[in-house]
């Protein structure tokens, strides 16, 4: 018996002579490699002759799918014409964004679309986009950094202390933040997230655990911040019981770091092998959420939400500590996340690239620049929007384009003129790089209301 597994070897065992074959090895491969050819081979005999032993198995249970429900591979073509969409601030998104969307909506699992006025390009659906689909999970339709969220601290801090304690504040950043690839904290804190079994079961979260682990409370480079600022209170509700004021606030940007990246990688290379699609939109494969295969992923993504979340709360526990004071209130809003939700009387499945639930009645906090107001928001509802809202001002300028366009100095210009202190940060995110923020509420008037605000005073970015 040679040592390395070859097709063949799998029908002698009884294997069919197709895709099954590709696939077995495929999953020996990527999992069982270093193990012996007899142990897999006595392994592989077992799930060809009894497959609904080894469903749901994360290994085996894409052997066992392909052996007892055989897919066939075939290349999808976009249907001639599109699901009904909207677009909300038209005519301050360019082209290519819409294109975008407008492919999308041409997918055969396409059920409805939208577009958000924070709207640009980016990779399979624009940022901004919304999109819901019949029982298909498309990774890109996510993105990379897998439930990216926006989470706000309220402090019962005067805001003068932001001025008179400054130095303070800066320090608190500057030393207890990390960001991009390496930083990660010197005193590692456990979370209960870290328990859970799909690090076990899944065998890529399983490589990913130690990763994750030392990235715990660590923000990604790029936009992704976290700020010190002042919160205004303009309408009194039950929600978080505060009196209408001004309030100190902690404010960070950033999602699942590298464990949602390689999630976004690894089921992205699955999709587009099983969902053949016209080369200009590729990035817009799809996982059937009956297979193994997309029930893997919606395991994992909801992880690394959940994740992305564990993360910013480490980061404002840690803050609250040093400040020696307790939060009033926490408002979060998420984007780059699928969810199920109910369209036209229908389970869909609606993914929100770059924008935010708004459903009738949910908080959610929308940011400007590190110059420009963010506001806190509550969902009217809009069904037209697939009740979601921009998850904040959007790029009017693409990092490249803003090399171009803007220097160091004229970064420092518009920061003294807000009275902004910057830690980090670079060129790309200049704030000039971002659309007008009060437009893109403008435009999205139907969509949500106002009922606070939160102007950035420190803002620490990666350097």
């Amino acid at each position: 018996m040679g040592k390395k597994l070859k097709g063949k070897d799998l029908i002698k065992l009884g294997f069919p002579q197709d895709n099954t074959i590709n696939i077995t090895l495929g999953q020996i491969s990527r999992y069982r490699k270093k193990e012996s050819k007899e142990k897999i081979l006595n392994e592989a005999k077992d799930v060809f002759l009894n497959p609904e032993k080894y469903e749901g198995n994360h290994i085996w249970g894409k052997v066992a799918e392909a052996l007892k429900d055989p897919v066939e591979i075939k290349k999808h073509q976009l249907k001639s014409t599109r699901v009904p969409f909207k677009i909300y601030g038209e005519d301050e998104i360019a082209d290519a964004a819409k294109y975008q969307l407008f492919d999308s909506l041409k997918l055969p699992v396409a059920v409805q679309g939208a577009l958000m006025p924070d709207a640009h390009h980016g990779y399979g659906l624009p940022i901004g986009g919304v999109l819901a689909t019949d029982n298909a999970v498309i990774p890109y339709g996510v993105g990379v950094d897998i439930g990216c969220r926006m989470a706000l601290s309220i402090f019962p801090i005067p805001v003068s202390y932001l001025k008179g304690k400054k130095d303070q504040f800066k320090n608190h950043l500057a030393e207890h933040t990390k960001f991009g690839m390496y930083e990660t904290h010197k005193v590692k804190h456990d979370h209960e997230i870290f328990s859970r079994t799909e690090f076990q079961d899944i065998p890529l979260l399983r490589r990913l655990k130690i990763k994750a682990y030392k990235q715990l409370g660590t923000s990604g480079g790029g936009n992704h911040f976290v700020e010190f600022g002042t919160v205004s209170i303009t309408d009194p509700n039950k929600e978080w019981d505060l009196p209408v004021g001004d309030y100190v606030g902690l404010l960070s940007h950033s999602g699942s770091r590298g464990l949602g990246a390689n999630i976004a990688k690894q089921y992205t290379y699955l999709a587009t092998k099983q969902c053949p699609l016209p080369k200009q939109v590729q990035h817009l494969a799809w996982l059937d959420l009956n297979t193994h295969d997309g029930q893997e992923y919606w395991l994992a993504m909801n992880l690394a939400g959940d994740y992305a979340k564990a993360c910013h709360d480490n980061i404002h526990k840690r803050m609250e500590k040093l400040l020696g004071t307790k939060t009033l209130a926490t408002i979060e809003s998420h984007h780059n996340f699928a969810w199920k939700e109910i369209i036209n009387g229908k389970e869909c499945i609606v993914h929100r690239k770059g924008a935010t639930p708004a459903a009738k009645g949910e908080l959610g906090i929308i940011p400007g620049s590190m110059t420009a107001p963010g506001f806190i928001v509550r969902g009217l509802g809009n069904e037209g929007s697939l009740n979601s809202a921009s998850h904040g001002a959007g790029r009017a300028y693409s990092r490249s384009e803003c090399h171009e366009h803007f220097t160091k100095s004229e970064i420092k210009k518009q920061l003294k003129l807000h009275e902004v202190e910057l830690i980090g940060g670079g060129i790309d995110e200049a704030p000039m790089a971002y659309k007008n923020i009060n437009r893109v509420m403008k435009n999205q008037e139907e969509l949500v209301e106002v009922v606070g605000s939160f102007k950035p005073k420190i803002v620490r970015m990666n350097y």
